[in-house]
């Protein structure tokens, strides 16, 4: 009878002591991460789309535009 008892006894106290010093602090500090890498993520794309938007096409160059771009250059002696 006693014996039984002090089994079951030891039993909760293993358990209790898997689940409140290794299961329970797995599962938050999963969660932290995966909380942490969607953050992250987010971030990620809220600069790749601010990117996108503030790049400015090409500016396609006119005859005049060609023009005002070179310099004669002269060799002094």
């Amino acid at each position: 009878m006693i014996l039984s008892f002090l089994f079951y006894a030891f039993l909760a106290f293993v358990l209790y002591k898997l689940i409140f010093n290794f299961i329970l602090p797995v599962y938050r500090t999963t969660k932290k991460l995966k909380k942490g890498f969607r953050e992250m993520n987010e971030t990620m794309r809220n600069q790749s789309n601010g990117y996108n938007q503030q790049q400015a096409p090409p500016e396609q160059k006119t005859e005049a535009g060609k023009k005002g771009d070179y310099i004669e250059f002269e060799e002094v002696k």
